[in-house]
């Protein structure tokens, strides 16, 4: 007699395409949580990428060993699983394109990219001098994975960068700053990167008396969470004219049609798509396959960041 397989069950056939034979020892199934479990235990379930949080009651009596989820963040897990399930996030999965697309977005606002695609489509040459990147003074609020991914980029542009972190501390490139410095950082930032995870702590931590500190003319770039910032805030510094805003979240998100945002010049708004690229399925089935294939040798998951 031998041991029954270790079960399986993702979402759709993309990650399985891109996962392509599962390890000896395991067996994949397709769930996508909309209907009823394939089996009363799973020993790795794979939620859908969006709208996961809506479909994890799904799992109430159903017995996993793991649930893998494919974002980094997870905000919304906690309200949302059952008890009695361990989940491990995405990381690894997600940093490099989030960190692409902030430095798109900055790249884009600071080199007037949106006022020359403008241009072009009325037929226009349009020539014009737009900030540089370079000697920028660029505060980088929050120092995880996607962070770090960012400064990494952010280095051969040859910028001033403070870090900040939930902590002060200090590591191989120096000190960083802790959050409670953000008072006497802000007035000196040309450009401030929001990278912070979502939590009663962060939300609502771009505000108005935030955005007001800042000198006339700088860049925020939301690449967190839409509810790590006030919205009205931003539209009412937007609409002065006074600061400019390059974000790939929102609250609410997805932002209303006709919301004012996506008619101001200053604004520049991209639909949430940080980790949305080509590397991600590659990078995701990697990452289930190493969980696989520790589950099967015994060993701990990676990335466990909740316990239900």
């Amino acid at each position: 007699m031998t041991d029954a397989p270790l079960l399986v069950s993702l979402p759709g056939n993309a990650l399985r395409d891109a996962l392509g034979a599962a390890p000896d020892g395991a067996e994949i199934v397709q769930w996508d949580m909309s209907g009823p479990a394939p089996a009363e235990r799973i020993d790795l379930v794979v939620p859908p990428y969006m709208g996961a949080a809506g479909r994890l009651g799904a799992l109430e009596g159903v017995t996993t060993r793991l649930v893998q989820s494919q974002s980094i963040g997870y905000d919304d897990v906690p309200a949302a699983l059952p008890p009695g399930h361990v989940f491990a996030n995405a990381a690894s999965v997600h940093e490099t394109s989030t960190a692409e697309l902030a430095l798109a977005l900055i790249l884009a606002a600071q080199r007037g990219i949106p006022d020359f695609v403008r241009a072009a489509g009325e037929g226009r040459w349009a020539p014009a001098r737009h900030a540089s990147l370079a000697d920028r003074r660029v505060l980088l609020i929050g120092y995880g994975g996607v962070g770090r991914a960012i400064e990494a980029r952010l280095a051969p542009f040859e910028v001033e960068l403070t870090r900040v972190a939930s902590r002060a501390r200090s590591d191989e490139q120096g000190f960083i700053r802790g959050i409670d410095e953000l008072p006497g950082l802000l007035p000196n930032a040309d450009i401030v990167v929001i990278g912070v995870p979502l939590t009663a702590a962060t939300t609502g931590l771009v505000d108005a008396a935030f955005l007001a500190a800042l000198p006339d003319g700088a860049l925020v770039v939301n690449i967190a969470r839409g509810k790590v910032a006030d919205t009205e805030a931003i539209l009412a510094e937007a609409e002065r004219g006074r600061l400019r805003f390059a974000l790939d979240v929102t609250e609410p998100e997805p932002l209303p049609a006709g919301h004012p945002l996506f008619a101001l010049p200053n604004v520049l708004i991209s639909p949430h798509v940080g980790g949305a690229s080509t590397a991600m399925m590659p990078r995701m089935a990697r990452l289930l396959r190493e969980q696989i294939e520790r589950m099967l040798r015994g060993d701990a998951p990676l990335n466990v960041v909740y316990r239900s």
